[in-house]
């Protein structure tokens, strides 16, 4: 149903001055500052309205103050209005019981001041409350009611309200195509006054009843817009109803998991301001589903749990729902006699929802009814084209100033165009001419840091592993070195000649990469046998003993460049070598996928912390860390890989657990 918030935006509310309403802090500042009782009645309404959907108990004790200051002052003007908002925050929390008692009260409160705009409203509210308790006699009574009071005073907005929410009793009654013809009416008529806050409602309530006439597509529709709207115009309140009726379309049309995640929003608002009716609500929609998957028990759970809400509440509509479907739980189950019983309470609780009585009047005052709204549709819309037409008279009176003044603006601006003309083009030379020196800075920027990088890595990188080299053949020069020590130093110059060699061959390809000298032939390329030279090329260098193991299948082709790809793969080798212990073994490995080819380069040694992982392919970063066998590096290495890999198309990543070691992934497009 329309919630009293969103039905109408004239709710009895008192208003405080504009500098001390502008945030919540400002209101509370005052409330501890005043010692005036209205004041502080004004503030504690106007907190209680600003928290009700932000934090609902905070909301509510406000509002409970306030009730203690009306009631011991005994101010029929402030009791109007704490009576209005308890009522309002027992709707939001699912408890009609308390809402349809302080409208009561509110509603004699009203009648005594003879306010015929407040009785039509607190008319309205109290129909709301008994229609989502599912007594229809009690709010047609009261929805016919605010209507007439409407009328009388010919107040449009709530003669609009009350014919929608008759609409929402007849699609309960099963008389949908009358309840269309209300929403019709109502739609026009929010549209004729503006009342865009109705519109999603309007749109709701011709969804559900498109849904119970299985027609899916104009009930996925209009629920839709009403969804989009209802966000728009942040209506809080009617979200989860929304929410209901598209999980009711999915399960309709066996789109379970759709159903079971509006189902799940739904219930989530309803829980943020403790509307326990709203959740049993929920619950009974996610245990039709629940029976429809066999899942019985848990479906059992809740529909117990939500018709026990609905008798603590005296809701007879829901309390029929639950009978239902413990009939349909019990049928399944094959328990025949059960689902009988089931069958035989929801059925003499459905032919007492209505009453004779009731659909008698309501047959005849329909009769009457259609003629009146017909009018009342005639009249809104006669009014809205004469306002409209009052609209244009006024237009077209400025429309004639404006060309005047548009002549005479028209021969000032050509007076001074010529001279215009030529400064805009200097304008725009001097902003392009700024525009290049910025683009032309960060250019230079960039390269710098490239620089720097580059000759950080010659003035140390480079230089250590030669310094090495010349130390060793000193050694090796003399004759006092035994044997052993001469194999040591072999292996060891091995090991900075290797080092050496890749340094300057990636140094070569990272300042052609940076000239943009290095050229892309992309090519159909066997990736098993590039992985076998790569292997043997690097077993040659006796590097650690390791193990290379070759997991990629024969007739793997991929597209790339050769040289590029070779130097990926020498690089990610090596970096897997040098971070694994001896002995230990390296995998390659790849999968397709979609058109793509992801290669693998898997090594079972110390890993990558987390942090290291993030900068290592950052270009200003060249990260390195010593080997297991305390090998040096630069970290250009991967930053190659990475700008070769992209150069080919593909992305590259990494995975690493610390103590258990790392895979580098990187993918090339499939030939």
């Amino acid at each position: 149903m329309r919630s009293r918030f969103a039905i109408l935006l004239t709710l009895i509310c008192l208003s405080v001055a504009p500098a001390v309403a502008q945030n919540m802090d400002s209101l509370e500042t005052v409330l501890r500052s005043t010692t005036s009782d209205s004041i502080r009645f004004t503030l504690l309404i106007d907190l209680s309205k600003k928290f009700q959907y932000k934090n609902f108990n905070a909301a509510k004790q406000f509002s409970e103050r306030a009730l203690t200051i009306a009631e011991k002052k005994n101010w029929p003007w402030a009791k109007v209005a704490v009576f209005s908002q308890e009522g309002f925050l027992a709707t939001l929390s699912g408890d009609y019981t308390r809402a349809i008692k302080f409208d009561n009260q509110n509603l004699q409160l009203v009648i005594a001041q003879q306010d015929s705009a407040s009785i039509s409203e607190t008319l309205n509210f109290l129909g709301n409350d008994y229609s989502d308790l599912g007594k229809y006699d009690e709010a047609y009574y009261y929805f016919t009611q605010s209507y007439r009071v409407a009328r009388a005073i010919n107040d449009s907005l709530k003669m609009t309200v009350a014919i929608y929410n008759i609409g929402t009793v007849l699609t309960e009654m099963g008389q949908y195509d009358l309840a269309l013809d209300h929403f019709s009416v109502a739609t026009k008529l929010s549209e004729a006054i503006d009342d865009l806050d109705g519109l999603p409602h309007n749109q709701d309530a011709v969804g559900d009843v498109f849904l119970r006439k299985k027609d899916f597509d104009k009930a996925e529709e209009n629920l839709l817009k009403a969804l989009k709207n209802t966000k728009a115009r942040n209506i809080t309140v009617l979200e989860p109803r929304i929410r209901k009726n598209l999980a009711r379309l999915y399960f309709a049309t066996n789109k379970f998991e759709q159903a079971f995640a509006s189902y799940d929003t739904a219930i989530q608002i309803y829980r943020s301001t403790g509307n326990a009716f709203g959740e049993a609500g929920v619950n009974l929609g996610i245990s039709e589903i629940l029976i429809e998957q066999g899942q019985f028990d848990e479906a059992r759970e809740k529909i117990e749990s939500s018709l026990a809400t609905a008798t603590g509440f005296n809701a007879d509509k829901m309390s029929i729902d639950c009978y239902k479907l413990l009939s349909s739980l019990a049928e399944r189950k094959g328990d025949f006699k059960a689902a009988l019983a089931y069958h035989k309470n929801y059925k003499q609780m459905e032919d007492s929802l209505f009453s004779q009585d009731m659909l008698e009047k309501i047959f005849h005052d329909q009769l009457r009814f259609r003629t009146e709204v017909k009018d009342l549709e005639i009249a809104t819309l006669s009014k809205a084209k004469s306002d409209q037409q009052e609209e244009l008279k006024r237009e077209e009176f400025l429309r004639n100033i404006l060309v005047v003044v548009v002549a005479l603006t028209i021969i000032l601006l050509f007076t001074v165009y010529r001279s215009g003309q030529r400064r805009i083009r200097i304008n725009k030379l001097l902003i392009e001419h700024q525009e290049e020196i910025k683009k032309r800075k960060d250019e230079l920027e960039q390269l710098n840091q490239v620089k720097d990088k580059f000759f950080s890595i010659i003035s140390h990188d480079l230089r250590s592993p030669i310094n090495a080299l010349s130390g060793i053949l000193n050694l090796m020069e003399g004759d006092h070195i035994t044997r052993e020590e001469f194999s040591m130093l072999t292996k060891e110059l091995r090991t900075q000649f290797n080092h050496t060699r890749t340094l300057i061959n990636n140094l070569l390809d990272w300042a052609l990469l940076q000239m943009d000298k290095l050229k892309i032939t992309p090519e159909k390329i066997e990736l098993s046998s590039l992985v076998n030279e790569n292997f043997n090329l690097l077993a040659s260098m006796h590097l650690k003993d390791m193990k290379l193991v070759n997991q990629v299948a024969a007739n793997t082709y991929a597209w790339g460049d050769l040289n590029m790809l070779n130097l990926i793969l020498r690089n990610l080798i090596l970096n897997a070598i040098k971070f694994s212990k001896s002995g230990g073994s390296i995998e390659i490995s790849a999968t397709e996928k979609e058109g793509w080819i992801t290669l693998g380069v898997r090594d079972y040694g110390i890993g990558i912390q987390p942090e290291v992982q993030r900068i290592l392919f950052e270009k200003t970063m060249g990260y390195s860390t010593p080997g297991t066998a305390n090998e040096k590096g630069t970290g250009l290495g991967l930053i190659l890989c990475k700008e070769f890999v992209e150069k080919n198309g593909g992305t590259i990543w990494l995975e690493s657990t610390p103590g258990k070691g790392s895979t580098f992934y990187f993918t090339l497009r499939k030939a």
